[in-house]
């Protein structure tokens, strides 16, 4: 079955942390470039982070030097560990390949509050 499952989010005040995972599914991770999306309300969805099969990554100037993208190929997981977060960073976040199919999860919602 082709699926995306995220988790870690949640209520956090601001220059908190949070560390969000995506369970992909095998035939969605192989050897696909995946990256962690947004959408705040309101908004069109964005790329924030970008990770290859090798582990070269890619960040969004809003979340660079405080986000980090990793993966582990052989859990099929990719993890989205946010530092610092600003009441901006309030978005729902999904992961997906990138470039992303159709297909896309839940997403898990990151709330920060000033």
């Amino acid at each position: 079955q082709v699926q995306l499952v995220e988790s870690g989010g949640g209520l956090v005040q601001a220059g908190g942390s949070l560390r969000l995972s995506c369970a992909a599914s095998g035939n969605i991770f192989g050897f696909n470039t995946m990256g962690w999306y947004r959408q705040a309300p309101g908004k069109q969805r964005e790329l924030v982070a970008r990770i290859t099969h090798g582990g070269s990554t890619n960040y969004a100037d809003s979340v660079k030097g405080r986000f980090t993208i990793s993966r582990d190929n052989a859990e099929n997981t990719v993890y989205l560990q946010m530092n610092s977060l600003k009441p901006e960073d309030t978005a729902v976040y999904y992961c997906n390949t990138d470039p992303y199919m159709r297909l896309w999860g839940q997403g898990t919602q990151v709330t920060v509050s000033s």
